[in-house]
């Protein structure tokens, strides 16, 4: 067999399915054919009379699959470190939104931008991402709110997967609060559903999200949302009991959710009802820490309950302005007390799964080949250390 790269004498974190733990493997390698895994497992194991046009030795280096952002409103324009000062001065979240500050102040800020000013602005973000391994990364709209700007956003995200060597994923958030010049959010949710077949036809979107909040919108509302989305055939997901227990959730469950984010306020049922469904709960600490919360999502149900659990960076304007991954994985650790396993499958294995992809997030053959490649001597290195990248290369589609 004749590979086109192999990297060999190196540590394996496979996360593959019946694999104890991370999947472990010690004198292992990765063979790439075709953008695609050809071999993933011990060197005694490689097919007799092996070749490779390139070999790669890494001298116990540790690959763990290309790490997957599977949370984030990277497009935008403008900023808000305003607010923050606001909120170090005891302002709240709920309070900073009713006066016209949080999500609007960043609606209008996008609504005067060009996709080229986007483009411009969301690369630096994107950029820091990729310097730590990222090779997947969900992107959401919800910063335009009305039909221009939504779609203005997502061709914005497809471009930058386009510019930069990474997979994107578009999520449409047209329920991401209630634009001003709406006349109530009724009509307003109205304008949301009549947005997606438009987007559907231009290929802008893969699934459709919706916040689910006292501040945003009703579960009754966001019903409505996700029937217009399975109408179109478009997977949902949903910003569900961050703030107060609406039974979000449940809701997503109750839809087939791709998952359910945030979740501070969940509860057992909640919980129960996402493990039925397959539902992946996605923990996002980095708005949690910003917003000084108090709640923690209730890890014990969803362990309890077999949950997959995902982890992301949220990367947005106002409530989790975070650009690193590994900061996110040791927050989730530190403030959710998950452990270094849960950590790295809620960036690769379970990521994936929270965006549907089946094809990524774990080291087994016929994956693509998107690889992170580390110089470290234990994977939870990964977690502990704060401010320090020990990447060593990244691999997309079997290509540095």
């Amino acid at each position: 067999m004749r590979f086109d790269t192999i990297w060999r004498d190196a540590r394996l974190a496979t996360l593959g399915a019946g694999r104890p733990g991370l999947g472990v493997i010690e004198n292992g390698a990765v063979a790439a054919k075709d953008g695609r895994i050809a071999f993933a497992g011990a060197v005694a194991d490689l097919p007799a009379g092996w070749d490779a046009a390139t070999c790669v030795p890494l001298e116990g280096r540790w690959i763990t699959p290309g790490l997957i952002d599977c949370h984030t409103h990277l497009v935008y324009a403008g900023d808000r470190a305003h607010e923050f000062e606001l909120r170090l001065a005891g302002a709240s979240y709920q309070e900073i939104a009713r006066a016209g500050g949080g999500i609007l102040s960043t609606v209008q800020a996008t609504r005067a931008a060009s996709e080229d000013v986007l483009v411009a602005q969301s690369l630096r973000r994107l950029d820091a991402l990729i310097a730590e391994g990222v090779t997947t990364i969900e992107i959401k709209s919800g910063y335009g709110l009305n039909a221009e700007t939504e779609a203005r956003m997502l061709r914005a995200a497809r471009r930058l997967g386009a510019e930069r060597d990474i997979g994107v994923v578009t999520t449409f958030l047209g329920a991401h609060a209630l634009p001003p010049e709406a006349n109530g959010k009724d009509g307003y949710i109205d304008h949301v559903c009549d947005m997606i077949p438009a987007l559907v036809r231009e290929r802008l979107v893969d699934a459709v999200d919706a916040f689910c909040e006292g501040i945003a919108f009703s579960p009754e509302q966001t019903t409505r949302v996700f029937a217009a989305a399975q109408a179109a055939r478009l997977r949902v997901k949903l910003h569900a009991d961050q703030l107060s227990n609406l039974h979000g959730a449940r809701l997503a469950a109750e839809h087939d959710a791709l998952s359910a984010d945030h979740l501070e306020h969940t509860d057992e049922e909640g919980a129960a009802a996402m493990a039925r469904a397959g539902t992946v709960a996605v923990l996002l600490p980095g708005a949690f820490y910003v917003l000084r919360e108090q709640q923690v999502p209730p890890i014990e149900a969803l362990r309890r309950h077999e949950v997959p659990i995902a982890i992301a960076t949220d990367c947005n304007p106002g409530t989790s302005p975070v650009t690193s991954l590994l900061i996110t994985m040791n927050m989730a650790a530190t403030l959710f007390r998950l452990t270094i396993d849960e950590c790295i499958a809620g960036v690769t294995r379970n990521a994936a799964r929270a965006l549907g992809r089946l094809d990524i997030g774990t080291l087994e053959v016929g994956k693509a080949c998107d690889l992170a490649i580390w110089d470290i001597e234990r994977p939870a290195e990964l977690v502990y250390r704060i401010g320090f990248n020990p990447l060593h290369a990244r691999i997309r589609k079997g290509k540095p």
